[in-house]
């Protein structure tokens, strides 16, 4: 399960980088595929930023954190933080919902990388304590 976490950390990582690149680039963005869904104009929206720094800076710090932590093992120390950024994602995704009107792609796999995260540390923090409590 480590190595699977690790994993998806690091595509966490990337996909926030994709998105600050989104955040500071000048120019046309190239993920803009329609008026649905395009990554300049989610990444540049004030919803983009949170306390003056933007929100896919606090992604790559959290995929950061979590990937260290589960190189660790530290299931029980990552279910907080991995649930919590599972809510934070939930509500950036209502924001380009109803808020913005339109998605960023980078934004929706990110979303998906850390629901599966979720799952994956709930998932293993249950069975862990299952474990235990037949040892008992």
């Amino acid at each position: 399960m480590r190595w699977l976490l690790i994993l998806l950390a690091v595509l966490g990582m990337v996909v926030s980088s994709l998105a600050l690149r989104e955040h500071y680039r000048t120019d046309a963005s190239p993920c803009s595929i329609n008026e649905k869904w395009d990554c300049g104009i989610v990444n540049k929206s004030p919803f983009a930023m949170l306390y003056g720094i933007p929100v896919a800076v606090i992604g790559i710090a959290g995929y950061l954190l979590l990937g260290f932590l589960a190189g660790l093992r530290a299931y029980a120390w990552m279910l907080p933080l991995v649930t919590g950024a599972f809510a934070f994602a939930i509500h950036l995704a209502d924001v380009e919902s109803l808020a913005l009107g339109v998605w960023c792609i980078y934004c929706v796999i990110s979303l998906g990388i850390i629901t599966l995260m979720t799952l994956l540390v709930m998932g293993t923090v249950i069975a862990g304590s299952m474990r235990r409590r037949e040892r008992a």
